[in-house]
């Protein structure tokens, strides 16, 4: 008996979590380890495959997510659905989002006593309700989570309709394209107000954050005795590169080494290229980094990330790892040839490569292998983008307990950040650089070259110049509307509108200095 209960120990040793959720569900990652059949003694466990044979009979990948009940349940058809070629071509961000969703879908059918597959639109409007609503729930959350939710619930249950025959309970309102109806919104889809609520630091705000929260000063600039914070290089080289770049956490931990630029060439900026399989909605792009910050980044190169790596040598860290692959070449056009496990050469585009993939690469160097991703954890290990929130939460804390009230930061707040600072400057240089044109040679001048607006949406990667104006620059916005009403009277104005629209058919105007 106590082999049998060192079977199931090793069953659960190999399930990573990666967080709970609400209720008793929680999602995980399959990640399997080198094993023994230890067990191959037990007359009844004999017979059973090793976990990482059960697996691969199953059909499930390193690293696919599944979803575990605090008392051992799941339901197989759940998990299926995230081996399903459908969730294979999605992002990790997106499967994890999922997961998390269904995570807490399941939590509330078992509260209510209902199975997965007997679930229907009362359901749906009862999570609904109790998500947002219920008092009984100190959880509750605001539209948008809500609404994500529901993508996540429908997108299994359309994918689970074809496989199991099961009716999907998130309804839809129909629309119609000609003769036809077709899929519209969801029924109980929550009114979403976009949140105004939205915090930016300026540059001297952020500088407080960072000096207090990751590099050990007091709040007037000194070192704080007994600082006890660790790493503070590479949090700080990071903080900097997510206010330089603009990137998302996501994009700017999945740098590699080998993507970094030698230099700037003494300008203020480097170009850089942020790969597709790294970008949200795989829309890669250029990027512009700061002088300063590709100085921070080398420089913990050969500092902290220099000496993790030689700690995880010295323990050997490295060679216990599993599905390594090998950097052999840099080839032209943004393509490396690497090997895998297996010795076999593969030859791929930065481009395809996914941070989960990025973090099996290594570089075979003359002192040792060392990975090819630039963040590592203390342990010399690549680090999970999702490692970087624990940063800012510290980070926070430190500043709390300095008594700086309201100067706290998260890495979307440093993307936003960094949207207002470039408007600022974008908005200073067309008032200084064109203040000569007059009015018709500035629209010639927006229509071919675009405004701040599009300045700023270069920088961020946005696909809808709409996002940067209503969430990143909701303090220039009302400046624009407030500067618009300041001059929406007077006789300049209306000489403008008399001349603007004197051959209109429709507007009565009155001659240019009539009535003088």
């Amino acid at each position: 008996m106590t082999v049998r209960r060192g079977w199931f120990r090793a069953m659960s040793d190999q399930l990573q979590d990666v967080g709970s959720c609400p209720g008793v569900w929680s999602l995980r990652r399959w990640k399997p380890t080198p094993e023994a059949r230890w067990y191959s003694s037990d007359p009844v466990l004999a017979g059973l495959p090793c976990l990482g044979d059960w697996a691969s009979r199953l059909g499930i990948r390193e690293g696919q997510e599944f979803l575990i009940n605090s008392d051992g349940r799941v339901f197989s058809e759940v998990n299926a659905f995230f081996g399903s070629l459908r969730m294979r071509n999605r992002s990790a961000g997106t499967r994890e989002k999922y997961g998390y969703a269904l995570c807490t879908w399941l939590g509330f059918l078992d509260a209510v006593g209902r199975r997965w597959d007997e679930a229907d639109a009362e359901d749906v409007e009862g999570f609904k309700f109790w998500r947002m609503t219920d008092e009984a729930n100190p959880q509750r959350v605001a539209g948008g989570t809500v609404s994500d939710n529901l993508d996540a619930v429908n997108a299994f249950y359309d994918w689970a309709g074809a496989r199991y025959g099961v009716r999907n309970p998130v309804a839809r309102i129909a629309r119609q394209r000609g003769s036809s109806p077709v899929g519209g919104s969801f029924a109980v889809a929550p009114h979403v107000v976009r949140e105004r609520d939205v915090k930016w630091l300026d540059p001297g705000g952020y500088a407080l954050w960072r000096d207090v929260g990751l590099r050990g000063l007091d709040r007037d600039g000194r070192e704080v005795a007994r600082w006890r914070g660790r790493n503070s290089q590479r949090d700080c080289a990071f903080a900097d590169g997510l206010y330089g770049t603009g990137l998302r956490l996501s994009e700017w931990a999945s740098v590699l080494m080998l993507e970094l630029p030698a230099e700037s060439g003494g300008r203020a900026y480097a170009t850089s290229r942020l790969a597709a399989a790294c970008a949200k909605g795989g829309r890669g792009r250029r990027y512009w980094m700061p002088r300063t910050v590709l100085a921070d980044a080398l420089a913990y190169c050969e500092g902290e990330r220099a000496a993790a790596v030689r700690r995880a040598r010295r323990e050997g860290r490295y060679e216990r790892l599993g599905g390594v692959m090998v950097l052999r070449r840099v080839l032209g056009s943004r393509r490396l040839e690497l090997v895998d496990a297996a010795g076999v050469p593969v030859r791929v585009s930065l481009d395809a490569l996914t941070p989960q993939v990025r973090r099996r690469i290594f570089l075979d160097t003359p002192s040792g292998p060392a990975p090819a991703a630039l963040w590592l954890n203390e342990d010399g290990l690549p680090r999970a983008a999702r490692g970087w929130q624990h940063t800012f939460d510290t980070a926070n804390e430190r500043v709390a307990r300095a008594g700086l009230e309201g100067v706290a930061a998260t890495a979307h707040m440093l993307r936003h950040s960094m949207a207002l600072r470039w408007f600022s400057v974008g908005r200073l240089l067309y008032e200084r650089r064109f203040a000569h044109l007059d009015a018709d040679e500035l629209l010639d001048f927006r229509a071919q070259f675009g405004d701040t607006w599009q300045l700023v949406q270069t920088l961020l990667g946005h696909a809808d110049v709409s996002t940067t104006m209503d969430v990143y620059l909701e303090p220039f916005r009302d400046l624009d509307v407030s500067l618009l009403i300041e001059h929406a009277h007077g006789a300049v104005l209306a000489e403008l509108m008399a001349e603007m629209f004197a051959g209109h058919r429709q507007v009565i105007t009155a001659p240019v200095g009539a009535g003088r």
